[in-house]
């Protein structure tokens, strides 16, 4: 007859089992999104550092307008991946019938938000005429938003067809199409911003226009891959035209916004720290961007883990088993923190190593190297928050996460890192001397914290509300 012990121990063994099949399973999902989210980082990465060398004027207007097209392209991703839960849920139910209706919806609310993107974002440039910036950089912030918007609808498109096949556990034309934009994107940067090959050299505008060829082209391969992969036959959602469905549209809506909110409101916390210390002049502005560069970098891998996480929680919910489910949202926050350790430690120990890779600029690498220092910080909690939110959003609850980031973001580190960063003396809580961008950075820290503790609640909360009773 068995002991307490030895259940005990049988329990246990059969847990780490059960973690290890799942933890194998979240990566064979993950790692093809990861490279493909890599890749997309990549064409960021090489733009910035292509502007860098041309001038740090081309630097920092480049900064300055990514700060604008990042808060736009990513509300898109949280608004458009309403698509995700819905069809994953209908994947675990095996209910392949219902796939394509909702893809063609969704595509048809996508195009409706790509175009008023497009607009948002020009409205958005003209913030740049009334920042105290020097003229070069002022126009070229402004001609960067306006050139790279008209690649939004085709980027709101192609984010739904991203939902729709990573729900099908169809990952790696992601990751292809991705590593083909990127090769494309350095190619014709390379063109454009040094004037090879013939062209007029445009400077940090060349990579405006490598933004648009490759949004659009990522679209089209994208499309090509779909078309002729047998994996997309049983929910094709191109074998028949169909119109806009309001209510199907507002339900995608319903579903989508608060995501798209949650995200604008993390990464304006972000991007507005530009803007803000803009008037410190362009070493502050390119070590904020080098800083925020590196971190978005980093800062794929449990993004990607989030994107697989929520696949494979929707799917055990569509399938009926909540207890799956539950299981698969706390190994996958568990694998999320583990990285978030090592890369903690690799940003710390090599932050200069760094910030030199992006610029010869003394002054900017030194401050470049201290806010990296900083972001090494909140990399637990920032990898905590993105896999217990993904998870949530599996569970097709996105409003609670919406609150919880418009407070922690908007409610705590911008006002705070106003107070530390840029405020006048006087203020409650105002050093002695503005502490410019680290101010924001540090302020971030504490907001991240915050988020992290609120959606690991959150997520424990909704997990058993679901289960059995």
């Amino acid at each position: 007859m068995p002991t307490l012990s030895s259940l005990r121990q049988l329990t246990s063994a059969t847990t780490r089992e059960r973690a290890r099949a799942e933890a194998a399973a979240l990566w064979r999902l993950t790692w093809p999104i990861l490279i493909g989210q890599l890749a997309t980082m990549g064409m960021s990465v090489a733009e910035v550092a292509m502007a860098g060398h041309a001038s740090a004027q081309d630097l920092a207007g480049v900064s300055l307008g990514t700060s604008i097209w990042i808060m736009v392209i990513i509300t898109i991703i949280g608004i458009t991946l309403a698509v995700n839960p819905v069809v994953s849920h209908h994947v675990g139910a095996k209910n392949f019938a219902a796939v394509p209706p909702v893809v063609r919806q969704a595509l048809w609310k996508a195009l409706g938000v790509g175009l008023l993107a497009v607009v948002v974002a020009n409205l958005a440039s003209l913030v740049f005429d009334h920042l105290s910036l020097e003229p070069r950089v002022r126009d070229l912030s402004r001609d960067f938003v306006r050139i790279s918007s008209l690649a939004l609808p085709a980027f709101a498109l192609y984010r739904v067809l991203y939902g729709y096949s990573a729900s099908l556990d169809q990952t790696k034309p992601l990751m292809v199409t991705a590593l083909l934009s990127l090769a494309l994107n350095v190619l014709v940067n390379w063109v454009l911003v040094f004037g090879n090959l013939g062209f007029a050299k445009l400077g940090g505008l060349g990579c405006a226009w490598a933004t648009v060829v490759c949004v659009w082209f990522n679209l089209g391969a994208l499309l090509w891959w779909m078309r002729r992969a047998p994996a997309y036959r049983a929910t094709w959602p191109f074998d028949r035209f169909e119109s806009p469905d309001g209510p199907q549209i507002r339900s995608l809506l319903a579903l989508g916004l608060p995501i798209g909110v949650t995200y604008f409101a993390e990464v304006s916390a972000f991007s507005l720290i530009a803007l803000m210390v803009a008037r410190f002049g362009s070493t502050e502005v390119a070590a904020h961007q080098i800083a925020l560069n590196f971190s978005s970098l980093v800062f794929m891998v449990p993004l990607s883990l989030g994107m697989a996480l929520l696949t494979r929680v929707s799917q055990a919910l569509g399938a009926g088993d909540p207890v799956a489910a539950r299981f698969r949202a706390w190994v996958g926050v568990a694998i999320s923190l583990a990285f978030a350790v090592v890369s903690a430690i690799g940003m710390a120990v090599f932050n200069y190593a760094i910030a030199a890779a992006y610029t010869r600029d003394v002054a900017v690498i030194a401050l470049a190297a201290e806010l990296l220092f900083v972001a090494a910080i909140f990399q637990l909690s920032d990898a905590t928050q993105v896999a217990a939110s993904s998870a949530i959003r599996g569970y097709k609850v996105t409003r609670a996460p919406m609150l919880i980031h418009l407070t922690a973001f908007w409610v705590v580190s911008l006002p705070l890192g106003f107070a530390l960063g840029v405020a006048p003396q006087g203020w409650p809580w105002v050093p002695a001397e503005p502490w410019g961008a680290k101010g924001f950075w540090v302020a971030l820290v504490i907001g991240l914290t915050i988020a992290a503790l609120g959606l690991v609640l959150l997520l424990r909360r909704v997990t058993r509300q679901r289960l059995p009773r």
